[in-house]
């Protein structure tokens, strides 16, 4: 874990938990804060009803000087960076939605675990930036990465 440094990783974590609470609007309104997580992936100008997580990833990575995956889909992040074979709080955690081989998925920062669930704070949990449980069988990768952008 030395090649790990506590103060990088804690930088994106602390930009994703200043963002605790922003929510989606309701339906014909959409909140300017979540189109925002959008620019620079492949859904930039896209409203807060389309599927934001992978979005607030990229967005928190990127204000922390970290290059993401620019792209939405959550399943992006399973070749990005570096594979960890156990967590890391603050680690990206890849998971699937509806099933496995589906191209679905969530994505978001580790936090930590029990028997059961993961604990990951992301967006679009729930609707909003939040914390949220998923089962630990729904994990398909843990990823790291590799260094501050070069932009």
């Amino acid at each position: 874990m030395g090649q790990f440094c506590e103060q990088t990783h804690t930088r994106w974590l602390e930009v994703a938990f200043g963002e605790l609470g922003i929510a989606a609007h309701p339906a014909g309104s959409s909140n300017p804060r979540i189109t925002s997580y959008h620019v620079g992936t492949n859904i930039e100008g896209y409203d807060d009803k389309a599927s934001w997580c992978s979005s607030f990833v990229n967005w928190s990575l990127t204000q922390a000087g970290f290059s993401g995956t620019a792209s939405a889909l959550a399943r992006s992040w399973l070749h990005w960076g570096q594979a960890l074979e156990d967590p890391i709080p603050g680690c990206v955690a890849v998971l699937w939605r509806d099933d496995p081989a589906s191209w679905k998925g969530h994505v978001g920062f580790y936090l930590r675990e029990d028997e059961e669930f993961v604990y990951l704070l992301g967006g679009n949990q729930l609707g909003q930036v939040r914390e949220h449980f998923y089962p630990r069988a729904m994990v398909l990768a843990y990823r790291w990465p590799i260094g501050p952008s070069q932009n």
